[in-house]
């Protein structure tokens, strides 16, 4: 899911050509989708890595109660928390530090003009807007997809 979701950024940075390093074609998408899972692919290693250490579940388990609030608060819950081994909700400090230092780490091999602390920041945002998305289509798209294609 993450391969095929990640085409969108991409396909609009190269549509804007941003950043201008990696021009508006088809090399210049394969940089920016190569960037883009290379900061994914280091990001879920940091926090599945120091997850480990700390006893951290870093995967999203569905709400099982079936309120529409509950389970939207569920999924904000579980962006910010993870599991502990006793399975008791606990912030998710290898999520805190994998999103931002990925970024931060990230800079060394990006293209100069996207290369600053505040791109690094923008970047973490991102990640953390990605996560709640990838969160909430967890917790919500088996059931839009029971309901639509009714199987």
């Amino acid at each position: 899911m993450s391969l095929f979701s990640g085409l969108f950024a991409p396909a609009i940075s190269t549509a804007q050509n941003s950043p201008k390093e990696y021009g508006p074609h088809w090399d210049g998408f394969g940089e920016r989708y190569g960037m883009r899972l290379t900061g994914v692919a280091t990001s879920n290693t940091m926090e599945a890595g120091l997850g480990a250490i700390w006893g951290e579940d870093p995967r999203y388990v569905r709400s099982d109660d079936g309120t529409f609030k509950h389970r939207v608060r569920h999924v904000f819950l579980l962006t910010f928390a993870a599991r502990n081994r006793e399975g008791e909700l606990r912030p998710a400090y290898a999520r805190y530090i994998a999103i931002p230092g990925s970024n931060f780490l990230s800079n060394t091999w990006r293209a100069d003009s996207v290369s600053h602390s505040s791109d690094a920041w923008k970047r973490s945002g991102y990640g953390v807007l990605g996560k709640l998305a990838g969160n909430a289509w967890s917790e919500f798209w088996p059931d839009v997809k029971h309901k639509v294609f009714k199987k």
